[in-house]
């Protein structure tokens, strides 16, 4: 394989235009397929067609490159825009709706998937969602609302609603796992609407 390689702006690493895009596509596909265990280096290298020390270049470890995948055009980006779509009263009930949407859709479904069985997979993995969830997505959001304790705010609400779609569509708990979308938007939309924009008590 001939590599044209390129010095990037800012000290970015060289490399073949798109070869990192389809490292992360394999990677993505993998992770959500076969899981963080059984994903590795060289079956990544493989569905890429690229050499493995490529993406060890690119990536450094399997940690990074879960990391980087999670973070490459993310399944949860919609939700941040949600805080435009209407008023601040009603943001819980559009957040819960399109949270479990998300969860409900073939593609986005199974990124999200393998985002919460590599969680458990290992403490690094695990620390890597935490963090995807709420920097990428909750933060932003509780951010765009303007309230207090954007942070705290961000975690309860990730927190909630990851641990939702974890006994609803991993472990298949009932009767929550049976439970109609609206139905169960009703119950959600509250809660997140609280954590999101009601008073947390004294700090």
């Amino acid at each position: 394989m001939t590599e044209t390689r390129q010095k990037g702006a800012g000290g970015r690493r060289p490399g073949v235009s798109g070869t990192r895009e389809a490292i992360l596509a394999a990677a993505q596909r993998s992770f959500a397929e076969h899981g963080y265990l059984a994903t590795t280096i060289r079956g990544v290298a493989s569905a890429a067609g690229v050499d493995p020390a490529l993406i060890l270049q690119f990536f450094g470890s399997k940690d990074g490159l879960f990391d980087a995948a999670l973070r490459a055009d993310p399944p949860t980006r919609p939700l941040t825009a949600l805080v435009r779509d209407g008023d601040v009263d009603h943001l819980g009930e559009r957040l819960a709706r399109r949270y479990l949407e998300l969860w409900e859709a073939p593609d986005t479904g199974a990124r999200l998937l393998a985002i919460v069985r590599g969680a458990s997979a290992s403490p690094s993995a695990s620390a890597m969602v935490a963090s995807f969830m709420t920097d990428e997505v909750m933060l932003p959001l509780a951010r765009a609302i303007g309230t207090d304790r954007a942070e705290l705010r961000a975690s309860l609400t990730g927190a909630h609603l990851l641990g939702v779609a974890t006994a609803r569509y991993v472990l298949k708990v009932e009767p929550l796992a049976s439970l109609e979308r609206e139905a169960l938007v009703a119950i959600l939309a509250p809660l997140v609407r609280h954590h999101l924009t009601g008073d947390l008590g004294r700090p």
